[in-house]
């Protein structure tokens, strides 16, 4: 289907709830590891990564067009910045700048965990104050070995959560109790929620804000409407779920034919559309069978727009 097909949209879960189309597949890739959503406002384009492939991915909606970089190691997250030229970027072993316009080897800026050879960075994205938030984990997904950490414009880098097999997220929010970041613990199947300080960028307060039950799969990369509710890709699961930011209910869901979904990120011209991404990673020819678009980037549409994605100050 084309990007300007519009699916009709269903009523909401709830009066609270947003109206949600029917998902469908805008990319038909084949990712091992479909990741890190970005929708540039500035371009009017989706990049998205193929973290076990080393690869950054932009896709043109308007023209059709795509354009692939790969690396010499895995690449995780991304964000513009608002400044300079090019991305910020979580590759594996640290954070670096990469201009897509130039296609140089990335410049990095820090790498924190010499001391941890076993790990990789995983998810992040940027606050309203610009600071990049990644976290690191296990790349077997076996041992406690992840972080949160925070880039800060000046370069610096700091952690702020230690002791996680797999870390996803994080998405901020406003709630009753004042400024929230929310953090996933995906093995553990739990979401977390801390009191934020935008001025310091501290955490603290942490708290379960969620756990996911087995049949729902695993808390995979999130995102924030401009309603301030979450959106929660499932790992193992095969959707994405809306919830209030304060009571944690689910208020919508959106179901997609394929199991390992792992990331999503509002896009398009109103921001209205969800962007969602996929993975076929350790699935087994038989189940490949029955989900042949693992790995694709899908896209369904909504009554409500998401918030843009906040450039890296750096």
């Amino acid at each position: 289907m084309t990007q300007s097909a519009q699916a009709p949209l269903h009523p909401p879960a709830s009066a609270a709830g947003p109206a949600v189309g029917d998902a469908r597949c805008v990319l038909p890739v084949q990712a091992a590891l479909g990741e890190g959503l970005l929708w540039s406002v500035r371009e009017q384009v989706l990049y998205w990564v193929d973290i076990l492939g080393c690869s950054l991915h932009r896709w043109d909606p308007a023209q059709g067009t795509r354009r692939q970089w790969t690396f010499a190691e895995e690449i995780s997250a991304i964000a513009e910045r608002a400044q300079g030229r090019g991305l910020v970027v979580a590759m594996r072993t640290g954070f670096a700048l990469f201009d897509p316009a130039t296609g140089s080897a990335p410049r990095y800026l820090q790498r924190p965990e010499p001391d941890r050879p076993g790990n990789r960075f995983n998810d992040g994205k940027c606050d309203a104050q610009g600071r990049f938030w990644a976290g690191t984990m296990d790349f077997y997904c076996l041992a406690p070995t992840g972080a949160l950490y925070r880039l800060d414009a000046d370069g610096s880098c700091s952690r702020h959560e230690d002791g996680v097999v797999v870390t996803n997220g994080p998405t901020w929010a406003a709630t009753e109790s004042g400024p929230a970041m929310y953090f996933n613990d995906t093995v553990q199947a739990s979401v977390y929620r801390y009191a934020f300080d935008a001025a310091t960028g501290t955490l603290s307060d942490k708290r379960l804000w969620k756990r996911f039950d087995a049949a729902d799969g695993l808390p995979d990369g999130m995102t924030t409407d401009a309603q301030g509710r979450l959106w929660i890709a499932h790992w193992g699961g095969g959707c994405v779920t809306c919830h209030d930011a304060d009571s944690a209910v689910e208020l919508a869901r959106v179901r997609l034919p394929v199991s390992q979904v792992t990331n999503c990120a509002f896009g398009g011209p109103d921001l209205r559309t969800l962007y969602i991404s996929s993975a076929r990673v350790g699935l087994s020819a038989a189940q490949l069978a029955v989900e042949p678009m693992a790995g694709a980037v899908f896209c369904v549409q909504t009554d409500a727009p998401g918030l843009p994605a906040h450039p890296f100050a750096g």
